[in-house]
């Protein structure tokens, strides 16, 4: 430790970029402190990615009893209570978030509770009194939920993700602004619950950054499920009715206007870093559209500062930004890390049902690229767990450099694809061919022989369709 500082390395925000960041550091011999204003963990424990899968794992048994019906089980839902599925979901934050510091404490990083704002190039004043200084100061503070004009976030009427979660008691109807894959999984959720849930996209189809033909088949199914969809559509006014419901106005690509009633909204239009009251402009740091500007490594433009996660132009996600966490730390302590995660090779994963996974390049984004490229799908029919297991929609689908069989991307939409994406994802970075997924022995019956069957496809010689 450099004994002019009071730390090595102090990390302000304790979400999965800031704590895992701490925890790599310490273990790399840096002195570490977190600074943190609210709950450790961050957005991602508390108010997103956790008690989210919480819900959407009570969905799902709130769905399946439909199953338990179709063998002649009756089932009288009338004690259902949604308060017991949001206690639930508070349970699985609070359980990690507590989790969060017993790992910090176990591996001597201290948390320092409190609001820290930068003051210079090696001190963060926290609270309005307490400074200290670092070697190295790292902002990891996450993102916010954002809104749109006309569409004012309250939590009561006009809900953010975070007012999402913490409904105890479900309302009778809902429109999602926004397709993504936040709009999606509270569509899902809601849903499955008895909401008529109405999403709204101004893109032409829903989950636009997902391969199409992914995309389109989670469209089909949430047609099925009930969920109506306005693909192409701006939401352009709300207004407050005097039944204490709200009529919202949109519309289509046609430019004809319709409106629908509902009694709340749901804003899930993307996230905007938190970026602002933090110190940045004391040490020079200028924003642009409000990401922090960070070279390799994620040094800022003050070289001992660096940034990592929401507040850095790259996708908006837990991995991702605990990954960045790990490269700075890792460059700190002097390892030689990949200067920057490789964004061909980080995953997306949708959780709703069907769950939607992917990396790379979609078919859609290698026609405007001009990259030459052929794609081998597999369908979950052809799975015989899929079937068994009556989830047979969907596919597997390798976008491939038909001159070397390379993977440029992969794309899952089916049963458990969130994690079957991992298979394809490995190939990848250990820089393996089709060939190589075809020459081991996958289990039978599994439904990661969808990644089989789809890597056969490429070879030409797929066995079972």
């Amino acid at each position: 430790m450099d004994r002019n500082y009071d730390y090595d390395l102090l990390v302000i925000g304790s979400g999965p970029g800031g704590y895992v960041a701490a925890i790599r550091a310490s273990q790399l011999g840096l002195k570490t402190a977190v600074i943190e204003k609210d709950k450790p963990g961050g957005v991602c424990l508390n108010i997103g990615c956790i008690p989210s899968k919480a819900l959407i794992h009570q969905a799902g048994i709130y769905s399946d009893r439909k199953s338990l019906m179709d063998m002649g089980i009756k089932i009288d839902e009338s004690g259902f209570d949604y308060s017991t599925v949001f206690k639930k979901s508070r349970k699985a934050a609070d359980m990690l978030g507590r989790g969060v510091q017993f790992l910090l404490k176990k591996n001597n990083v201290e948390l320092i509770m409190g609001n820290g704002t930068i003051m210079s190039a090696n001190r963060v004043k926290v609270g309005n009194d307490k400074e200290y200084t670092a070697k190295y100061i790292m902002v990891a503070t996450g993102s916010s939920p954002r809104e749109i004009p006309g569409f004012t976030i309250d939590e009561d009427k006009v809900l953010s993700s975070t007012g999402a979660l913490m409904l105890d008691k479900l309302p009778k109807d809902i429109l999602i602004l926004g397709a993504g894959a936040i709009g999606m999984e509270f569509a899902y959720v809601l849903n499955a619950f008895g909401v008529e849930v109405h999403v709204v996209e101004m893109m032409d189809s829903i989950l636009p950054l997902e391969d199409k033909e992914m995309s389109d088949v989670v469209n089909k199914a949430f047609k099925k499920q009930g969920v109506k969809l306005y693909t192409g559509t701006k939401a352009l006014s709300m207004a407050e009715q005097g039944n204490e419901r709200i009529l919202v106005t949109m519309e289509d690509a046609k430019g004809k206007q319709f409106t629908q009633e509902v009694e709340k909204v749901l804003v899930a239009v993307g996230r905007a870093p938190n970026t602002r009251g933090i110190g940045l402009e004391n040490v020079g740091i200028e924003t642009d559209r409000g990401f922090v500007p960070v070279g390799d490594y994620y040094k800022t433009k003050t070289p001992n500062i660096f940034a990592i996660g929401d507040i850095v132009n790259s996708p908006l996600l837990a991995h991702v930004a605990s990954k960045e966490g790990e490269i700075a730390v890792e460059h700190m302590a002097g390892l030689n890390p990949e200067p920057k995660v490789d964004s061909s090779a980080i995953p997306s994963a949708v959780y709703c049902e069907p769950q939607i996974a992917s990396f790379g390049l979609t078919e859609e984004k290698a026609k405007e690229t001009g990259v030459d490229y052929k794609a081998a799908t597999f369908p979950y029919r052809g799975v015989g767990k899929a079937v068994a297991i009556e989830n047979a929609d969907g596919m597997v689908k390798i976008v491939y450099d038909p001159s070397t069989n390379e993977i440029l991307g992969g794309h899952i939409v089916g049963a458990e694809a969130t994690e079957l994406i991992h298979e394809l994802l490995l190939a990848k970075t250990a820089e393996l061919l089709p060939v190589d997924i075809v020459s081991m022995i996958h289990a039978h019956p599994t439904l990661s022989e969808g990644v089989l069957e789809a890597a056969r496809t490429v070879e030409g010689n797929a066995i079972h369709f």
